[in-house]
């Protein structure tokens, strides 16, 4: 349903209670409920009207709180906040998790940064913040709380153990992490087992949390975009880009079209780059080295396509508030497509030995399992969940940059395991370079940067990242300084259905399926 329809149904359901309006963008329809009604009104978007959960945000205003639960998918490019307010000396929330489950880290996030509590939410504490290195009560994303002072009298928990549910006989937690070898970031697994197979698994994420949302307080956009383009380096256009639109959406910005076009060149041609060293990966993980070896050589030959073209092989310093910061000439673009023809032609002749190599097959068919249904639960998003059935490919679905002009499928698959996360990454590698093909023929002269004239809003901006759903929520205050960032990426989301691809698996397949995942924990870590 769109959202004149979607109005009229709330408006029938809940008759009395519910506040909606259009929020002054008209692509967001936003609701306010009587706060005994927000439990449930959110549970109907997600699971009756089916709209896929974006994310929740809180904000500390001068007197009172500020929580958006988001939601998005609605047909003809809409969103749907749901906004709940409570005065500042009332810190709890109602939890929407027992009807939305998605949202569950999104509140043991909020109630770990900010102080929130959030009624009825099964599990709160330790999760940002953990509790064998952090007191309760730090809160650092409050207004009260100085990021440039140490945090003086750390009270780590000396009691604080690892959660355990198995407590059959023999029972016993397999700790793998956070400290690895190599070049692996920084994550705590907890499997409980009583043999061989995986029966709950944990992860602990957050070793490294860089505190982003914070540092960015205050700051002048242009100087946040540079934080938000290089807290995950690998997918950085990306977020940069959905951060720009962001502030774009705020100061009714409209990008010259040749930048739009650019910008889409750039971001299929990350994506590209980011599958082919996903790919590499998957094959390392099951000792395939020759393979390995083989994408390794791919990406790097588009590292250095990356570099040459734009200057920087992760594709730093591209994206501008209202454009580009360098226009890209058309006969590098043509050739920069040729270099990714060939580099897709070798890509392709490698899956064609894969497909056939039964060793290959053995680690990744029925491995690693994720259902529709639990794909949708969790709102998991990109190749994760599209490998699963449940495809919310924002370039389709809420288009942007132009993405509408242009043709290309979006892939799907039903079986959930790692041969079909596999599959998706080929497909949608030659899709981008197909839409790169597009764009080429779609160039035409023009400028590539407008000025941007900052002022006090708040806006969404979203990317389809090569890892899935990007949302970047940004809020500027009368002076255009950035009052409040939120990130919501891909990893976030994705890792928080981590067990349920791990559970009921033995101990060898954690390898493969964490490659096959590809969950990033520098991401994740903002």
């Amino acid at each position: 349903m769109n959202l004149a329809e979607l109005e009229k149904e709330i408006t029938r359901s809940w008759p009395a209670g519910v506040k909606i309006q259009g929020g002054g963008d008209p692509r967001f329809l936003l609701i306010e409920p009587d706060i005994g009604l927000l439990r449930d009104l959110c549970g109907w978007l997600f699971t009756v009207a089916s709209l896929p959960f974006c994310g929740t945000i809180a904000e500390e205003g001068a007197e009172e709180w500020e929580l958006r639960h988001i939601f998005y998918g609605v047909k003809g490019g809409g969103w749907v906040q749901v906004m709940a307010r409570r005065p500042l000396a009332v810190n709890t929330f109602p939890s929407i998790s027992t009807m939305v489950h998605a949202a569950s880290w999104q509140e043991r996030e909020i109630e770990d940064l900010f102080g929130l509590t959030f009624e009825g939410h099964p599990l709160l504490g330790d999760f940002v913040l953990h509790n064998d290195v952090w007191q309760e009560g730090v809160e650092p994303m409050r207004h009260r709380f100085n990021a440039r002072t140490p945090v003086a009298g750390r009270r780590p928990d000396p009691d604080w153990r690892p959660r355990r549910i198995v407590q059959a006989p023999g029972s016993f937690i397999m700790p793998i992490g956070p400290v690895f070898a190599g070049a692996n970031e920084s994550v705590h697994l907890e499997l409980e087992t009583v043999g061989e197979d995986v029966i709950r698994a944990f992860s602990r994420l957050f070793y490294k949390y860089r505190g982003v949302e914070k540092i960015a307080e205050g700051r002048s956009a242009q100087d946040v975009l540079l934080l938000a383009e290089r807290f995950s380096a690998t997918t950085a256009f990306a977020h940069a880009l959905a951060f720009c639109q962001a502030v774009e959406n705020i100061c009714a910005v409209e990008v010259p079209v040749r930048a739009a076009v650019l910008r889409i060149f750039i971001a299929e041609l990350e994506r590209f780059r980011h599958h082919v060293g996903a790919i590499s990966a998957i094959c390392e993980s099951t000792a395939l080295a020759v393979a390995a070896s083989q994408t390794a050589i791919l990406e790097e030959d588009l590292l250095r396509l990356s570099g040459a073209l734009a200057g920087h092989r992760y594709l730093f310093g591209l994206a501008a508030l209202g454009g580009m910061t360098q226009d890209l000439d058309n006969k590098a673009c043509r050739d920069a497509l040729r270099k990714c023809q060939e580099v897709l032609r070798r890509l392709e002749g490698l899956e064609e030995m894969l497909r056939f190599s039964s060793s290959f097959l053995d680690r990744l068919e029925e491995v690693g399992f994720i259902s529709t249904a639990e794909a949708r639960n969790h709102s998991l998003v990109g190749p994760l969940a599209r490998a699963s059935g449940v495809v919310h490919d924002l370039r389709k679905i809420q288009p942007y940059s132009g993405y509408e002009r242009f043709s290309f499928e979006t892939p799907k698959e039903r079986e959930g395991d790692g041969y079909a996360r596999l599959r998706i990454l080929f497909e949608e590698s030659r899709q981008s370079v197909q839409l790169m093909e597009q764009v080429v023929a779609a160039l035409e002269p023009g400028s590539v940067e407008v000025p941007v004239r900052l002022r006090a809003g708040a806006a969404l901006g979203w990317a389809e990242a090569p890892r899935g759903a990007a949302f970047h929520w940004l809020r500027l205050g009368e002076d255009g300084r950035v009052a409040r960032y939120r990130i919501n990426p891909p990893s976030f989301i994705n890792w928080h259905g981590f067990h349920l691809s791990v559970e009921n698996f033995a101990f060898q397949d954690l390898p493969i399926i964490l490659a096959t995942l590809d969950l990033s924990v520098a991401e994740n870590d903002r």
